[in-house]
């Protein structure tokens, strides 16, 4: 089972979210999830991509994967376990990175969301996610979608 992430750049009650992730990441390697897919921008990716490499030391069959918008540019990949590029070529620059979510979420089985408003990249993921009818878990939220 694959699980892809997306969330706002900034975030709020880290300690709180960090916790639920923890949670919310074991609940799903019990499901059988074992490949975790990270955009790697803002608060929300830098906590999850924490949290999967944590969990490694527990679970040693998972992987954190940052899937890139972009080739030739420089990131950190030290809390993941590979980088990959997504069949984006194609796509002009300022779309690479809905293209990447796209692609994501597509090759996923499940999104792990931190979205508490409706607007920005991750509320239009989500969004995406939806009319794929993808399984949707969301912090905060009263039940998945």
């Amino acid at each position: 089972m694959t699980a892809t992430f997306c969330g706002h750049g900034d975030c709020l009650d880290i300690p709180e979210l960090r916790a639920w992730l923890a949670s919310c990441v074991e609940a799903l390697i019990a499901e059988g999830a074992d490949t975790f897919y990270l955009g790697g921008y803002g608060d929300f990716d830098r906590i999850a991509a924490s949290v999967v490499w944590k969990l490694k030391d527990k679970y040693p069959h998972i992987e954190s994967i940052l899937v890139l918008a972009y080739l030739g540019r420089e990131v950190n990949a030290d809390k993941y376990h590979r980088t990959m590029y997504p069949p984006i070529e194609s796509v002009p620059m300022r779309f690479a990175i809905t293209a990447r979510n796209h692609w994501m979420v597509d090759n996923s089985d499940v999104l792990v969301a931190y979205i508490l408003l409706d607007g920005g990249g991750a509320a239009d993921t989500r969004r995406y996610a939806i009319r794929r009818k993808k399984r949707i878990i969301n912090y905060k939220s009263e039940a998945e979608q």
